[in-house]
């Protein structure tokens, strides 16, 4: 269990991130197309995978912003914006802020996703959510850069998040 705080208070995690060098979980989202996505439709690139609570928050709408540039730049990427959101919210969002570039993706009918991470928030006011964080993938599906943001409120280290694409 990860220890992280919102605006100063402690909160857990149901876990901790996977580790670098190990195999990234696979997973079941909703696309904002409403398409069902898994690691391997994304097979053959590197994957960032920027997880957020909810992209109705200006943190979380920040680093979408942030990784979209760098989406926007590398055709060998695949840049994953994972929340608790409806589909139809975060294709609201991406549309609004044009951060198209951006594959986001909702936990909506799969809540695995964050424990499977380590990221389901256990307890406190956003209990149910995901924490913050970012997890480099390479084209193998093998973890090669995690960052769990210790303040939810805090942004993540993207210099060192796009380093880890190479």
């Amino acid at each position: 269990m990860a220890k992280i705080t919102l605006k100063g208070n402690p909160i857990n995690t149901s876990g901790e991130l996977p580790s670098e060098g190990s195999q990234a979980p696979d997973f079941k989202l909703i696309g904002n197309d409403l398409a069902e996505n898994t690691l391997s439709t994304f097979k053959g690139k590197k994957k960032l995978i920027n997880i957020v609570p909810s992209l109705d928050t200006p943190v979380c709408a920040v680093s979408t912003k942030k990784f979209n540039e760098t989406a926007q730049k590398r055709s060998d990427v695949a840049v994953l914006t994972i929340s608790a959101d409806l589909p139809f919210a975060q294709k609201r969002f991406c549309e609004a802020e044009n951060t198209t570039s951006v594959k986001s993706l909702s936990m909506m009918n799969n809540p695995a996703f964050a424990k499977d991470y380590g990221m389901l928030i256990q307890d406190g006011p956003l209990a149910g959510v995901s924490g913050r964080a970012v997890v480099v993938l390479d084209e193998n599906d093998k973890v090669v850069y995690k960052e769990l943001v210790p303040e939810i409120t805090q942004e993540p280290d993207y210099e060192k998040a796009i380093a880890a694409l190479g």
